[in-house]
């Protein structure tokens, strides 16, 4: 029998949710409740499933979200998740299909982008998505950081905040900082409450974190926020707590150095883990002894996948001016083609199909790569994964695309 892929109906969602839960290796019960929490959160004609004989055995759904680019700009972007194909059925080409769905879909719509987060590496590069960006988690021993003591810049405050406050104040907060940061996608609403507890995953535990916030001293704006979870331990009379931040965002250095400060001034702290930072955070070269930080994890984070080339070349702003003719790649047709970036002298782009001979030769999954900033073409050439027919053009390319700060995104999706 064929296996039928569709989008889903409200009806089909409780046995999608089991298909998911089997192919991320949890445990496939799924409660009325549960289906109708995670209802709320889901657009189902984004939502499809593979069927084999009435029984869903692949799951693939998306988001619209919104991606900074370098110079601020927002692209809007289809943010892909809950990929996954019961191993019963691997190898038959599901995972193809529902991705193919969503790309011509997300190109139908408008969108310059799609971004996900790769849980296996050698999957997505064949779809045209390419690392974009990475991530690195410290785990700071306490007592050897050599802080002295901890004092916040002139007037500047931290304060406690409830849920309650965090659902105020976030958001605005998360706007200014995420148009700051190149890779950052938007928050919803729907996101601050799952990460105050307004809503609830009834599979999930929840236990309600610290909230922190900074204040400006100038203006008394919140200008950062850090979520942190600490975990009570003894040995005798001697704590051993860890602390292990969720989220930490700030707009300001000010308010980044503030926030690192107080939580490594925790009392009975032994141990800091960072959660998921970008990989040049500040945070190791703040500690007096940054070897006190230890690198526990680093890893590609976000992938991306260029659907619109010449829109998605022409919103982000670049490090110079200069001329670049690229010759893309792509099987899937979507950004194959020859385009001339120019880059005027206030850095702004402009980005056209043309015939003139190519500068460079690279495929889709490489121009993601290179996109936010993060790679660099003269490693990508000499790795064999880009072609210069222009001696120097890599290297004009890495002065181009390159950015002062590493992209991030620091959200799961």
């Amino acid at each position: 029998m064929s296996l039928d892929v569709r989008t889903l109906t409200a009806s089909d969602l409780p046995q999608w949710l089991r298909a998911q839960n089997r192919g991320f290796l949890h445990a496939p019960t799924v409660s009325d409740e549960e289906a109708e929490v995670r209802r709320d959160g889901m657009d189902l004609d984004r939502t499809q499933g593979a069927y084999d004989a009435g029984r869903c055995v692949a799951t693939f759904r998306s988001m619209p979200r919104e991606l900074t680019v370098p110079g601020g700009a927002l692209l809007d972007a289809s943010a892909i998740t809950n990929v996954s194909v019961n191993a019963s059925h691997r190898r038959r080409g599901l995972a193809s299909r529902m991705m193919a769905n969503e790309l011509t879909a997300s190109r139908e719509r408008g969108d310059a982008l799609a971004i996900l987060i790769a849980a296996e590496h050698p999957i997505y590069g064949r779809f045209g998505f390419g690392p974009a960006t990475t991530i690195t988690e410290w785990e700071v021993d306490v007592p050897r950081t050599q802080l002295g003591p901890f004092a916040l810049p002139d007037g500047g405050r931290i304060d406690f905040a409830d849920p309650a406050e965090v659902l105020k104040l976030g958001p605005e907060l998360h706007e200014r900082f995420r148009r700051l940061t190149p890779g950052a996608i938007n928050r919803t609403d729907r996101w601050w409450e799952l990460s105050t507890g307004a809503i609830r995953i009834p599979s999930a535990d929840w236990t309600e974190p610290f909230f922190v916030v900074y204040r400006d001293a100038a203006s008394d704006r919140v200008d950062g926020i850090a979520t942190y979870k600490v975990e009570e331990k003894w040995h005798g009379m001697y704590p051993d707590c860890p602390l292990t931040v969720s989220h930490l965002i700030a707009t300001t250095p000010d308010a980044e150095r503030a926030l690192w400060r107080y939580l490594l001034s925790v009392d009975w702290l032994t141990k800091l883990r960072t959660g998921l930072r970008a990989p040049d955070d500040l945070l190791p070269d703040l500690l007096g002894d940054p070897r006190s930080a230890r690198v526990d994890h680093s890893s590609d984070f976000m992938w991306l996948r260029v659907l619109d080339a010449p829109r998605a070349l022409a919103a982000r702003t670049y490090a110079a001016p200069g001329t670049l003719t690229l010759d893309i790649a792509d099987p899937a047709g979507y950004a194959s083609g020859r385009f001339r970036l120019d880059v005027a002298p206030d850095t702004t782009a402009t980005c056209a199909p043309t015939t003139a001979a190519p500068d460079l030769t690279l495929t889709a999954s490489d121009l993601a790569t290179l996109y936010l900033g993060d790679a660099s073409a003269v490693r990508l050439a000499a790795l064999g994964r880009l072609t210069e027919h222009r001696p120097g053009s890599a290297t004009l390319a890495d002065t181009l695309f390159r950015t002062p700060r590493r992209p991030w995104c620091p959200d799961i999706f």
